[in-house]
């Protein structure tokens, strides 16, 4: 899961090697930028005077690869690193594919087909036909693996990071990947020793996105302030109120699936739930009972109620979620 790789047997991101040409399909930017850098990088370890060309290949211009490919007066070899495949006109996919057949020693060839499959589909399948290397990144969801990403990175730079720490800066910086995992290098090079929850908050608690399910989560673990400030700051930033409604419903009926299918002695059932979800049900149920999750529960479909009805049932929707995070809250601690 660190290299985020799909369903290919191929490298991933990060143990792709350079080769004359290497083609990166990718619905995760910020990953790509990683691919790509690796192999740059890797080309310049052999050469570090050697000479990067950008190509648009929906702008290509026939011939472009032939005169990159040819051996320059000055020697030395070419990278070309070539965007949009998804849009690519048919001169690049032509010069492409007889570059496929007769690769050049002078040239590396980095081709990056970002998010949807596109044209070209063809070249794709004779890349990976001809023995060059395919790197295939999913868009990387849910915070399990941006977690998971983010420890990948500690280990590489052999730094110790609290798991609540991990938390706090997916839970504040998670929607941008590459901020999420810049934030985490900046806390490498400022923070000494291991990195807490409270340093990421030092750092970044300004900057808290303050979605609905962050909301949820903070008032399943019982934190009624940060619950109740996170909410009024996804009001301001124009969250609908039914949206916070849903997510704590979500997230409490994930609570009492796992409670009614798994017990309370962990037992191993099949739920339609990610792995990552029920194992935080499960450490989230060590501090609810039944009856303080039947609570939550009812504080959750009144405050339903009151929000969707807004012009007959309650006054002000803001205070009516208020009042369900405090009760929820508290319904923790039957």
């Amino acid at each position: 899961m660190v290299g985020m790789a799909g369903k290919s047997s191929g490298p991933t991101w990060d143990t792709v090697d350079l080769a004359p040409i290497v083609l990166i399909k990718s619905k995760e930017e910020a990953l790509t930028e990683r691919a790509r850098d690796r192999l740059v990088a890797q080309a310049r370890s052999q050469d570090p005077d050697i000479e990067v060309t950008q190509i648009d290949a929906a702008s290509y211009t026939g011939g472009e690869l032939a005169v990159l490919a040819s051996p320059s007066l000055f020697g030395g070899a070419k990278i070309a690193i070539v965007t949009g495949l998804e849009t690519m006109n048919d001169d690049f996919l032509g010069d492409c594919m007889q570059l496929l057949q007769d690769p050049s020693p002078d040239l590396f060839l980095i081709a990056i087909r970002n998010g949807k499959v596109g044209r070209g589909i063809k070249l794709d399948t004779a890349v990976g036909q001809a023995g060059f290397p395919v790197v295939v990144i999913e868009e990387v969801k849910n915070s399990g693996h941006k977690i998971a990403l983010l420890k990948a990175d500690a280990r590489r730079a052999k730094r110790t990071v609290a798991e609540d720490a991990y938390q706090a800066l997916v839970d504040g910086l998670g929607s941008d990947l590459r901020e999420l995992t810049s934030a985490l290098r900046q806390l490498f090079d400022d923070v000494e020793g291991t990195i807490t929850a409270k340093a990421v908050d030092t750092y970044y608690g300004g900057r808290i996105e303050a979605k609905n399910f962050a909301v949820a989560d903070a008032a399943v673990a019982g934190n009624v302030a940060r619950a109740l400030e996170l909410l009024r700051h996804a009001l301001a930033t124009g969250t609908a109120e039914v949206l916070i409604v849903s997510a704590l419903a979500m997230k409490v009926r994930q609570l009492a699936r796992v409670s009614a299918t798994m017990g309370r002695d962990g037992a191993s059932v099949k739920l339609s739930m990610e792995p990552w979800q029920i194992d935080r049900a499960r450490r989230d149920l060590r501090n609810w009972s039944d009856e303080g999750l039947s609570a939550a529960i009812r504080s959750i479909a009144k405050a339903d109620g009151d929000v969707k009805g807004f012009r007959g049932e309650a006054r002000d929707p803001a205070y009516a979620l208020e009042k369900c995070i405090r009760e929820v809250t508290a319904a923790r601690r039957l």
